[in-house]
C-alpha cells in the first residue's frame, strides 16, 4: 500500500518478515497528527501523486552510473601511485561505496518498483548492502524502527545506540575515522539482541557472508596487485573515505532539531547540486521522513514544493559547513536546537 496524496503510514511499504512488528503506540504516528494534516494540505494532491511515482528505469540508471563510477575509480587507483592524486580518488571511492547504502535505503522503503516484488527487492537489498558489508535484514529493521520511533531517546535505535553519548570533540571526531566500524557494529549488535531469534540468525548469516566476501576481495587485491594498490583501492576507501561520508551525511539528519516541534525532528538542508550528486539526494532527510514514499530522484522537487511550509513553520535551512562548525567548533550536543 502506498499513500500518494498524503504521508505514507510508517511501515506501509511491506518490507517482508523483517519489518518492524505492529505496535499500538509508535511514537511518530502518535505525535504527528497535526503535522501530517498540515503537510498534506501544503502540497497539492496531484503534485504529491507525481512525486510518489516510481520510475524503475531511472533507479537502475542511477545504480548503473554509481557502479560505473566505482569501477572507474578502482581502475584509476590501480595505476595512480602519487598520493597527491590517489588520496582524493580513494576518498571519492569511499563516498561512492557509501552511496550504495542510499540505494539500499530505497529498497527498504520499496521505492524501486511498484508492487511487492519480494524477490527483486531481496536480491537488490543483498547487492546494495554488499559494498558496505552490513546486513540488509538488520538495516531494514533498524531503519523502519527509526522512522516509527523518531522523536524518542531510546526506542529510536539510531539515536539510542549510534549517537555519541559523550559530547566531546575528540569523541565525535572518532566517527569520521576507522573507529566508526566498531562503533557501528557494536551498536547494531546491541539493537539486534532485542530481535526475535529467526531474524538474529539471518543477520548473523548475512554478516558472515559479507565479511567473507570482503576478506576475499582484500586478499585478491593484495595478491594480484600488491599491498600498495590494495591500500589505495580497498583499505583507504573503507577505513577513511567511507566513515567520513557516513559521519557527514548523518550530521545532516537529526542532530540539529527542535524537540518541541515534530516538524523539526530532523534537519532541513539547503538544496545543493554538489550534495545531490555526492549523497544521491539523501541530504533531503527531513523531507523523506515527511513523505517516506517519495523516491530519491524526486526529493529535490519535494524540497522545493515544501518551501512555503518550511517558511511558515520557521524550519531553517542548514549547510554542511555550518553544521560542522556547530558540531565540532562550538561542540553542540546531538539532538538539540543549535541556533
Amino acid at each position: 500500500m502506498r499513500e500518494t496524496a498524503g504521508i505514507a503510514p510508517e511501515g506501509s511499504e511491506s518490507p517482508g518478515d523483517n519489518q518492524t512488528p505492529p505496535s499500538a503506540a509508535r511514537h511518530w504516528a502518535a505525535h504527528t497528527g497535526e503535522l501530517r494534516r498540515a503537510l498534506a494540505e501544503s502540497v497539492p494532491a496531484e503534485r504529491l501523486r507525481q512525486l510518489h511515482r516510481l520510475r524503475p528505469a531511472l533507479h537502475f540508471a542511477i545504480a548503473s552510473l554509481l557502479a560505473l563510477q566505482a569501477g572507474l575509480l578502482g581502475w584509476a587507483l590501480a595505476f595512480v601511485e602519487n598520493p597527491l592524486f590517489w588520496l582524493p580518488l580513494s576518498f571519492l571511492l569511499g563516498l561512492t561505496l557509501f552511496d550504495f547504502t542510499v540505494l539500499l535505503h530505497e529498497v527498504v522503503h520499496r521505492l524501486v518498483a511498484a508492487g511487492r516484488r519480494e524477490r527483486t527487492h531481496a536480491a537488490l537489498g543483498w547487492l546494495y548492502a554488499l559494498p558496505s558489508g552490513i546486513s540488509q535484514s538488520q538495516f531494514t529493521r533498524w531503519h523502519l524502527d527509526h522512522h516509527a520511533e523518531l522523536g524518542t531517546e531510546e526506542a529510536d535505535p539510531k539515536r539510542h545506540w549510534l549517537s555519541p553519548k559523550r559530547n566531546a570533540r575528540w569523541f565525535k571526531l572518532l566517527y569520521f575515522t576507522p573507529a566508526l566500524i566498531p562503533i557501528y557494529f557494536r551498536a547494531a549488535a546491541r539493537e539486534a539482541a532485542r530481535y526475535e531469534p529467526p531474524l538474529r540468525a539471518r543477520i548473523r548469516r548475512e554478516r558472515l557472508a559479507a565479511v567473507a566476501l570482503h576478506a576475499l576481495a582484500a586478499a585478491g587485491l593484495w595478491w594480484g596487485l600488491g599491498g600498495y594498490a590494495a591500500l589505495r583501492i580497498y583499505f583507504v576507501p573503507y577505513l577513511l573515505g567511507f566513515p567520513a561520508a557516513f559521519a557527514l551525511n548523518r550530521l545532516g539528519q537529526h542532530y540539529d532539531v527542535e524537540a518541541s516541534d515534530p516538524a523539526r525532528w530532523g534537519t532541513r538542508m539547503r538544496r545543493s547540486l554538489f550534495w545531490d550528486w555526492a549523497f544521491l539526494f539523501s541530504a533531503y532527510h527531513l523531507e523523506h521522513h515527511y513523505f517516506p514514499g517519495v523516491p530519491l530522484y524526486n526529493l529535490r522537487r519535494l524540497n522545493r514544493a515544501l518551501e512555503p511550509f518550511f517558511e511558515a513553520r520557521g524550519v531553517p535551512a542548514r549547510s554542511y559547513g555550518w553544521l560542522l562548525w556547530q558540531w565540532l567548533g562550538r561542540n553542540r550536543a546531538p539532538h538539540t536546537r543549535w541556533a
